[in-house]
């Protein structure tokens, strides 16, 4: 594609050339590429395109222009033109389908695949893209990034709307809005979850984060909107112009739910949406999920699936990846992993598997390394106001000292409870704690929930909960 045609929306060009790839990675460009350069945390990629150009790349795209005989677009923020550019260069994908974007710190993964379900059911074909990797028609596409980055997600969107695909239910992230990954995308429906402490090594304070969230419902970004009116952060969405509707457990809202019966294997209750009453099986533990549901229920309604579809399409969704997914049963005890790696997301964890548990509550957790730090403390006294014991241990220190991470957690369950004890490596800690349970005690795995890895310093060592659970309870 001509440079001349990839920038006519977006971009100032000097000169043309012939564009037959994208990169972002000097130490890999070829002859034909288009080089992006923008400022990152730490490095300023317009530093490299001239190696970008001596392996020969065709053209830069930057912030300002650079002293290098080759065709240039000038863009005023590198990221977005990274993320407009590429959807040009896949011909707009985004442009010929419907996409739902779904936000917020917990519940993305879930309301995705509920919906997902949902989507199928009415007989639309559907695309999903998230946490745990992305799928249409037979394709299964392992997992990345919770919003892939733009050359990625524009060719994956591409590939879906070949495949013919309709619509297509996506995570978005803080990061991914922040970082302006998905400006070109004006989204059919989005969805808001909640807001509550994540993130903020990036973010720095809540308020940034909450504004990156909030952007994907404005004016040009988002058609109709699907708030969680039990969520604080709900009034500032409120206040836009943007068309919505709301879901809700405690306070009024468009679409609510009556609980009929609640167990550790699911919840039925019965949804009132747009004047429809519609009875729903879950089988995922939890009222967090019910909301999920609401949200799901509201988008696809608003999509065209009636109610027996919606209906159907979330009886039969059976699990979410690592996401309160019950795992095994051992010594009489049942067994959960989920993905839990926030204070309110432990919270709602560990308080919705008590009010099922007849025995004691274990919480095997720990905090990622080069994260929000000041998370830490608030784990440790989640865990420990809601579990009856747990075994802090280690999950992806990355490149700090582990053992340094478990002692900011032990700072904050030591105040309220000494129900504890500190296991550095995570598969003896879940071994010690798979060693401690008894008939209707309840062990949930927490933090990593569908991961496959450890990162420890760099490397990325095989290790997934569900696997290592499996394996002990076969040893023991």
């Amino acid at each position: 594609m001509k440079l001349s045609k990839l920038c006519r929306e977006y971009g100032r060009r000097e000169g043309d050339a012939e564009i037959t790839g994208l990169c972002t990675d000097s130490r890999v460009a070829g002859e034909g590429d288009l080089f992006f350069c923008f400022r990152g945390e730490s490095v300023d990629s317009h530093a490299f395109a001239e190696e970008a150009f001596s392996r020969g790349a065709a053209a830069i795209c930057c912030e300002k222009r650079l002293e290098l005989p080759c065709p240039q677009v000038i863009v005023p923020d590198g990221r977005e033109g990274m993320a407009r550019l590429s959807a040009a260069f896949y011909q707009n994908p985004e442009r010929k389908l419907k996409i739902v974007g779904v936000t917020g710190t917990n519940g993305k993964t879930t309301t995705c695949h509920l919906l997902f379900s949902a989507l199928q059911e009415s007989g639309r074909k559907v695309g999903l893209i998230g946490t745990l990797g992305a799928r249409f028609g037979e394709r299964v596409i392992p997992p990345d990034l919770t919003t892939p980055d733009p050359i990625s997600l524009f060719s994956l969107l591409a590939d879906m709307q070949r495949d013919g695909v309709e619509i297509v239910v996506m995570e978005v992230s803080a990061h991914a809005l922040a970082l302006r990954k998905v400006a070109p995308i004006l989204f059919e429906v989005g969805i808001f979850t909640n807001l509550t402490r994540d993130h903020l090594d990036f973010f720095k304070e809540m308020g940034p984060y909450g504004e990156a969230k909030r952007s994907l419902f404005l004016p040009g970004s988002c058609k109709f909107g699907v708030y969680n009116a039990d969520d604080e952060f709900s009034k500032k969405l409120l206040s836009l112009p943007t068309p919505h509707m709301t879901f809700g457990l405690k306070f009024p809202a468009d679409a609510s739910a009556q609980i009929v019966k609640e167990s550790m294997t699911g919840t039925e209750a019965v949804f009132s949406l747009c004047g429809k009453r519609i009875p729903v099986s879950l089988n995922l533990t939890g009222r967090y999920n019910l909301s999920n549901a609401l949200a799901a229920a509201c988008a696809a309604e608003k999509l065209g699936a009636g109610a027996e579809e919606i209906r159907r399409g979330f009886c039969k969704l059976t699990s979410v990846e690592g996401r309160l997914e019950r795992v095994a049963t051992f010594r009489g005890a049942e067994i959960f992993v989920d993905f839990a790696h926030t204070p309110d997301g432990l919270e709602k964890a560990l308080k919705n598997l008590k009010a099922h548990c007849k025995g004691k509550l274990i919480a095997v957790f720990g905090c990622g390394g080069n994260r929000d730090e000041g998370k830490r403390k608030l784990m440790g006294e989640t865990a420990a106001k809601f579990s009856d014991y747990a075994v802090l241990t280690s999950d992806n220190p990355r490149f700090e000292e582990p053992c340094a991470i478990i002692r900011e957690i032990e700072e904050g369950f030591s105040r309220i409870s000494l129900e504890y004890t500190a296991i550095e490596e995570r598969e003896k800690a879940i071994e010690f704690a798979l060693q401690r349970l008894s008939e209707g005690d309840v062990l949930l795995v927490a933090g990593k929930g569908g991961e496959t890895y450890q990162e420890i310093m760099g490397i990325k060592y095989e290790f997934n909960d569900k696997n290592v659970i499996r394996s002990l309870i076969e040893r023991l």
